[in-house]
């Protein structure tokens, strides 16, 4: 039986180097980054664990706090040797029960160089899944294309008109106004 807890500032030591492994480095947010934004309430650091034997088998880092009632899942994985046994599942359905009372659930599907080809496919696939639906828009981070998909809870799955404004809301949060513009490039669609 699996079950999730708030992490804290120990536990974000213990994962950082997990999280190097998982995401590239330049769409990584900086450790003291995050430090922060835990402290002041705009991120929390989920784990996903077993009850039984206490063993932690996922983490997710979630930036909740914005100005518009959305949460932007920032970054996910599952412990190596838990993964290709659906613990990426559950720890969605953790997420998804955890923020029910959001406007709506955001996630970044970045297209940095992988091994694995078909890992952005993979990812929109594993997000559909649950619901997300990717929008129109022009979005880079550290100059790489990103999709954006949203599981619309309390809005409209199509926030493409607004999204410009929500998802550097989350960053400077995190990161400061000035970090936030260099680390992020998104624009509107323009609608012909």
């Amino acid at each position: 039986m699996l079950d999730m807890r708030k992490g804290g500032h120990a536990e974000l030591e213990k994962y950082y180097p997990l999280m190097e492994m998982d995401f590239d480095s330049e769409e990584l947010m900086g450790r003291l980054s995050l430090h922060r934004a835990m402290m002041n309430g705009t991120a929390e650091l989920l784990i996903v664990y077993e009850k039984e034997s206490g063993l932690d088998v996922s983490y997710a880092l979630v930036i909740e706090k914005n100005l518009y009632g959305y949460v932007l899942l920032k970054y996910m994985g599952v412990l190596p040797w838990y993964r290709g046994r659906g613990m990426g599942v559950e720890t969605m359905r953790f997420i998804n029960r955890r923020y029910a009372q959001k406007q709506g659930i955001i996630a970044e599907i970045t297209e940095f160089p992988d091994e694995d080809e078909d890992r952005v496919k993979k990812l929109r696939k594993f997000f559909a899944r649950f619901g997300y639906v990717e929008i129109d828009c022009h979005c880079r981070i550290a100059g790489v294309k990103s999709n954006i998909m949203v599981k619309a809870l309390k809005c409209s799955a199509d926030i493409s008109p607004v999204i410009h404004r929500i998802i550097p809301d989350f960053y400077s949060r995190c990161l400061g106004p000035r970090a936030a513009r260099k680390m992020l490039d998104i624009r509107p669609v323009k609608k012909d």
